[in-house]
């Protein structure tokens, strides 16, 4: 019979534990996990060193009440949040509504940001108020915004809609006006069907730089993966800033 014999080498010591990551500190447990996917997409397209402010824009036409009701729009307010936690120091989003008419700016704070959407669209009188589709009005109400802030850094706005609005010249004119700011427009798309004026509004000539973005998240954008959502909000947005600063726009 044979018998084996013990090897007289020593056992190699077990090879050490990686550290545990450090937690995001005053960071919601809700919104940690966002804020790290958030992080992995900014550092990709290479905007994570740049501070900046981030608002979102929420169109509050009538055909959005369903994504209000199913809670995609504080969905995406959420997603917001992981990218704020990112950019900006002051742990709040503006929030800007609009429809036919333009509504007060208010802030989503980290502290207190559940629900904040829901509450919004209730107080300005819920579906029985919701009207057209005039992007020039959030848009002139971000930049006062911004101006009156007289911020050094620079503002992503994630402007989420499903469809094209009623005032299309106008927009147009405003966002070529809008590439001589430090501000990109990061257009998010809801609905069945691609929105043909937010791909022309992603390939508009005539503007200092290339400042806007176009993603689609569909019908459903609730099942878009959180990757996927903050990829194409930030995809462009690094190269942006490089041309930005090449311009003069951004120091």
């Amino acid at each position: 019979m044979l018998f084996s014999r013990k090897s007289d080498r020593p056992t190699p010591p077990a090879p050490p534990r990686p550290a545990p990551a450090e937690p995001l500190v005053g960071v919601p447990a809700g919104l940690v996990s966002l804020a790290k996917t958030a992080a992995a997409s900014l550092e990709k397209h290479g905007a994570a060193e740049r501070r900046a402010a981030v608002y979102l824009v929420v169109d509050r036409s009538g055909s959005m009440a369903d994504y209000f009701r199913d809670g995609s729009v504080q969905h995406l307010a959420d997603r917001v949040l992981g990218l704020c936690v990112n950019l900006d120091d002051d742990g709040a989003v503006p929030l800007v509504f609009f429809d036919s008419r333009p509504y007060p700016i208010v802030d989503i704070c980290l502290d207190q940001y559940e629900g904040v959407v829901a509450r919004q669209h209730q107080f300005h009188g819920g579906e029985h108020t919701m009207g057209g589709t005039r992007y020039t009005l959030a848009m002139r109400a971000v930049i006062d915004h911004y101006l009156a802030s007289e911020a050094g850094d620079p503002a992503l706005v994630v402007f989420q809609t499903d469809g094209a609005p009623q005032d299309e010249e106008a927009t147009r004119l405003e966002l070529a006006r809008a590439s001589k700011l430090p501000l990109f427009w990061s257009f998010v798309g809801f609905g069945p069907h691609r929105v043909p004026f937010l791909r022309q509004l992603d390939t508009l000539g005539g503007r200092a730089v290339d400042n806007a973005a176009y993603f689609h998240a569909g019908a459903d954008p609730m099942s878009v993966p959180d990757a996927d959502l903050y990829d194409g909000i930030t995809a462009e947005y690094g190269t942006w800033l490089a041309a930005a600063r090449t311009k003069g726009i951004l120091a």
